[in-house]
């Protein structure tokens, strides 16, 4: 019995609105890199589903930068904290560990030698450092501002100079090394969110939320032009981006476009449209090769198209936020993962190639908790905005029609054969046939948790928070309280009949797995103990002979019905995140998602 790694479907940069994103890019022009929580995301540029997650911070990462060698990635946290890490093996060793500020990392810049490394952001002592890279020792002085730096660069030509951009509206030029303060840059009258010098070195700009990128020169620091006269944008500019011949660069904006100028003429060559939503508001972008990336407010990357700027030529979507359940289904004999995350979002997944996409129109407006799919290829869904939807999946939009309005919020979903659906509530049971509430248990004298309908639509079973199982009889249109109940270790967090009715499996918050053999009088079959902390979800493998539960210790196992020696122990399945959700899309391959917001799959040999 083996597992080994398949794919990973990464999370989108977390965003924050009127704050910029920092993308770094790979020096070979492979990859390019972000972050989201306590992840640094590296994504291949060809082929965005291809992808590796660096998971060994232990606060909120801010920026993630390779150095020019490519061997080694700096990335820092909001606690000052900076990283040095190795690229080119798997297991990314750590190189080296420095706290150069006390506050947020919002930007890292390294020097063409990649020996020196500059850090800015927030700090109570100093807003900036800049200290060799092996040994952390200081290599100029950077206090010159009063306020929070936002941004820094190095340039890559000798004689080295070093620029940095601030919330107090100046820049900083300073000469080097050791790098020492020449002069103040006074142009802008709002904060000042980006400072990037060309790749030859001639000239660097900065980027304001005036709207205005100032040229410079870049061994004196004099002033050259403003790009596009008075403004270059009708919002704030929070990025810019050379391209690699220093020709050209582009800048993403709060007015929902970027823009790809000409240096030579101060002037906008292209004006990339990305939408009229807020979402689409523009905070950060990298020119890597002949690649064009855009990151919108809603975590979207843009592959802009010089030939067709009011269209993207992909949009990379996903979650930005921690995904709370899935499911999978195949459409046209290939399998899609559906994912469900904090904020409302579902995410549509080929499980192959890793293409992504989510439905048209307006969803749920708050966490989606758990979903299934009925026999009438609907995507089932409960959430905490009070409501189940069911969505069509041949149609990929939501439809207005297909919402149920619940009295309560709804914790949980399951359904059967014939249309039956049950959702168990806060303090309230509901059975539903062909999307219309059709019998309703109030007044409980426990607090049901999980529900799960037997498939052939006769039995369901309630777990509660006191450890009870209570199986009610259906019949017709009725739930019928027949007395029946069976007893778990403990207050039962998730469960599930087996896809064959055969077996009912079954969670609790003492660490216990249960398998009741349904046709015995729900006899235990056997009892499984590994996990340390609380289980969390629970799923069927096809076969229905194994299932797999996760949970808050951030394990998988996947348990042998039969034998409960026989399992297999996925360790730190998603690093520092509890797993949240399962999935089998086949008896070989499991999903698991989890609140790092990334999609993963195993293979697993019995």
């Amino acid at each position: 019995m083996s597992w080994h790694p398949k794919h990973v479907f990464a999370s989108l940069p977390q965003m924050e609105r009127g704050v910029s994103k920092v993308i770094g890019g790979d020096p070979k022009n492979n990859n390019f890199l972000y972050t989201n929580g306590k992840c640094v995301i590296i994504r291949n540029i060809e082929n965005p589903a291809i992808a590796d997650i660096y998971t060994e911070h232990a606060h909120t990462v801010t920026v993630a930068k390779y150095c020019p060698s490519g061997y080694y990635i700096a990335s820092g946290d909001i606690t000052g904290k900076v990283r040095i890490w190795d690229t080119t093996q798997k297991e990314h060793i750590l190189k080296y560990e420095y706290n150069p500020i006390s506050g947020k990392v919002k930007d890292i810049a390294w020097s063409d030698d990649s020996k020196r490394i500059a850090v800015v952001g927030d700090g109570r002592e100093k807003f900036a450092s800049v200290f060799l890279w092996d040994t952390g020792s200081s290599v100029g002085d950077l206090s010159s501002h009063s306020k929070i730096i936002n941004s820094v660069d190095i340039r890559h030509t000798r004689p080295f100079r070093l620029v940095t951009a601030s919330d107090d509206t100046t820049g900083s030029f300073f000469a080097g090394p050791p790098f020492r303060f020449n002069f103040t840059m006074r142009d802008h009258t709002q904060f000042v969110n980006c400072a990037r010098f060309s790749p030859n070195g001639a000239h660097f700009v900065t980027a304001g939320a005036d709207s205005k990128i100032f040229l410079y020169g870049g061994k004196e620091g004099e002033m050259v032009c403003s790009l596009g006269g008075e403004k270059a944008h009708n919002g704030g500019i929070y990025a810019v981006s050379w391209s690699s011949d220093s020709t050209q660069l582009i800048s993403a904006s709060g007015d929902k476009t970027v823009k790809l100028w000409d240096v030579a003429t101060g002037t906008a060559v292209t004006t990339f449209n990305l939408g009229t939503d807020v979402t689409d508001m523009q905070l950060g972008c990298l020119w890597q090769k002949d690649h064009l990336l855009s990151i919108s407010l809603s975590g979207y990357i843009n592959y802009l198209d010089k030939n067709n700027p009011d269209r993207p030529i992909r949009t990379i979507k996903g979650h930005s936020k921690s995904i709370q359940c899935l499911t999978v289904h195949k459409k046209d004999g290939k399998p899609y993962i559906y994912s469900g995350s904090h904020d409302g979002h579902i995410n549509v997944w080929n499980a192959e190639s890793g293409e992504n996409d989510c439905f048209t129109g307006k969803g749920h407006s708050n966490q989606v908790s758990k979903m299934v799919i009925d026999e009438a290829d609907e995507l089932v869904t409960c959430s905490m905005d009070d409501t189940l939807r069911f969505t069509n999946l041949k149609k990929s939009e939501y439809s207005a029609g297909d919402v149920v309005k619940m009295d309560l919020q709804p914790k949980d979903v399951s359904i059967a054969a014939g249309g039956l659906t049950l959702s168990v509530c806060i303090g309230q049971i509901v059975l539903l046939k062909d999307k219309k509430k059709v019998f309703t248990l109030n007044d409980l004298d426990y607090e049901p948790e999980v529900g799960a309908l037997h498939p052939g639509g006769t039995i369901a079973a309630v777990g509660g928070a006191d450890g009870k199982i209570r199986l009610y009889s259906i019949q017709g249109y009725t739930m019928r309280d027949e007395g029946k109940t069976v007893e778990a270790s403990g207050g039962i967090t998730d469960m599930a009949y087996s896809n064959d009715g055969a077996y009912l499996a079954v969670i609790d918050d003492k660490k216990v797995a249960t398998a009741f053999i349904v046709a015995d009088d729900y006899k235990v079959k056997n009892k499984f103990y590994g996990h340390h902390a609380k289980p969390v979800t629970l799923a069927w493998s096809p076969d229905n002979e194994h299932f797999a539960t996760g949970g808050m210790d951030m394990m998988v196992y996947i348990w042998t019905v039969s034998d409960s020696d026989k399992r297999i122990k996925l360790q730190d399945t998603h690093r520092l995140h509890h797993v949240s959700g399962l999935a089998w899309v086949d008896e070989h391959t499991l999903v698991t998602t989890s609140h790092d917001a990334c999609v993963k799959q195993w293979t697993i040999q019995f």
